[in-house]
């Protein structure tokens, strides 16, 4: 790929992140659901392969490689193997096109039951080993619902000497153990990321590029574990692409400049945010050749109203119905 994340950011490029691995591959079949680990990378590269072209032929910038829980302590002795797949059908797709390699990593399981920050640092340290062998582009730490542990993160993977974007899985009350949005920002800037997800940075005379990577599902009904609390977990409610594009709206305007999708973030969201953004971009997907804006491919319906909804004001301002008629709207966390 030409220039890397930082240079794209710099000049105020939009980088459109990747979406959904582990849960649309478990759609699709090849995830066990529970055990959430990466093992298609090895047991059916063409599926993962299949993914990331269509991530690329949606708009995104980044492939993302599926490492997600691929750490020692999940998949014992196939880590590295599963690591080193991982890497390769990334680039493979990556160079497709002009989109850059990130290798991922995630909390472990450890640090919910000890925090020994020697054994957890391993762990990440493991796993870039094959990051920095593979000569991935730039570093993610993702879904950490504990700041310290992404402190962890970031610490070891700053020492590759790549740029580093931390995010965290945390509500507006902020991560498990109290620490606000602002609070996690912070620690995360000063351990060495260059990019994160929470704009509380300049009153720390920190500067920063940031990112959203948000689930794809409807939930104002969480706690603060997200999605984890909701009873459909984990197969809730997905968001539509009109959705998407609001989301994206709102992202961009106060600054965001990397925007992509975690769980649920199927290929027609991320083409969603690269369509919202194509007025500053001055490029369309080319998933998009198969889209018309605002559903504009409706205007050769055989029924006249459903002529009349292709455009902008009709799906911003229509309310979806669940078709459930007994059920509540919002459900009662479990926990």
């Amino acid at each position: 790929a030409c220039n890397g994340l930082l240079e794209r950011l710099d000049s105020g490029e939009v980088v459109v992140g990747d979406g959904s691995y582990l849960l649309t591959l478990e759609k699709r079949g090849y995830v066990k659901a529970g055990l959430w680990a990466p093992e298609a990378v090895v047991e059916h590269p063409n599926a993962v392969c299949q993914l990331h072209m269509e991530f690329l032929r949606a708009g995104s910038d980044v492939m993302q490689t599926f490492t997600f829980s691929a750490s020692e302590d999940n998949m014992e002795s196939q880590w590295e193997a599963v690591n080193t797949a991982a890497c390769d059908l990334a680039r493979e797709v990556a160079d497709k096109g002009d989109a850059l390699v990130a290798g991922g990593i995630c909390q472990t399981s450890l640090y919910a039951h000890h925090k020994d920050e020697v054994r957890i640092k391993k762990l990440f340290q493991l796993q870039l080993e094959t990051f920095a062998r593979k000569n991935v582009d730039f570093l993610i730490a993702e879904y950490f619902e504990h700041a310290v542990e992404a402190v962890w993160a970031v610490e070891v993977l700053k020492e590759s000497g790549k740029p580093v974007a931390a995010t965290v899985c945390i509500g507006p009350e902020g991560d498990m153990h109290g620490v606000t949005p602002g609070e996690c920002a912070v620690k995360l800037m000063k351990a060495g990321a260059s990019v994160v997800d929470v704009n509380s940075l300049q009153a720390a005379g920190l500067k920063e590029h940031l990112m959203v990577q948000s689930l794809g599902f409807h939930m104002p009904d969480c706690g603060n574990r997200g999605f984890l609390d909701i009873p459909e977990y984990p197969f809730p409610r997905v968001a539509t692409r009109w959705d998407i594009q609001k989301y994206t709206r709102e992202a961009y305007s106060p600054g965001v400049r990397y925007i992509g999708g975690c769980c649920g973030f199927e290929l027609y969201h991320i083409r969603a945010i690269a369509e919202e953004l194509a007025p500053e971009r001055g490029f369309l997907p080319p998933a998009s050749e198969k889209h018309g804006s605002w559903g504009s491919g409706l205007n050769m319906h055989t029924k006249p109203w459903i002529r009349a909804r292709p455009r902008r004001e009709y799906w911003e301002n229509m309310w979806p119905a669940s078709g459930r008629p007994l059920c509540p709207s919002l459900s009662k966390p479990d926990a």
